[in-house]
């Protein structure tokens, strides 16, 4: 008789104690997560482009320009989701090669709650700070 193991809750897993961080179940609700997510972000692309290849070419001038202005706002939220994901990607690689969860200056766990909120990061809140502190210092 095989045991399946059912997949964690996000409250299972903040239930779970500090000695279990990135333990192979917690490893395995960010990898589902984070794949969840990929795959959103290529499906959206695929949606956005099947919609701008159907645009109806509209008459009235009005209308026309309510359209475009659709698309605009379209392709700014795909062009934020494009950005997107690459971090998906690279957090996928830090779940394979055992780094997901620690920040990548510290060495510190990063919390899940953080991670809940933000599964793509790769810094503590601190570092993170500190990184966009240097950044604002720097005018990048």
């Amino acid at each position: 008789m095989s045991t399946t193991t059912k997949p964690l809750s996000e409250k299972a897993l903040l239930a779970m104690p500090a000695s279990s961080y990135m333990n192979a179940a917690q490893l395995a609700f960010f990898r589902d997560l984070l794949q969840k997510q990929r795959q959103d972000l290529i499906d959206n692309a695929s949606m956005t482009l099947d919609h701008l290849r159907d645009g109806e070419s509209e008459a009235d001038p009005n209308d026309r320009a309510s359209i475009e202005e659709d698309h605009a706002i379209e392709l700014r939220i795909r062009d934020r989701e494009r950005k997107m994901l690459p971090r998906v990607e690279a957090a996928l690689r830090r779940i394979d090669n055992g780094q997901f969860g620690f920040c990548e200056e510290t060495g510190d766990p990063i919390g899940l709650k953080r991670l809940l909120a933000r599964p793509t990061t790769s810094f503590s809140i601190e570092a993170q700070e500190r990184h966009e502190s240097r950044q604002r210092i720097q005018g990048k």
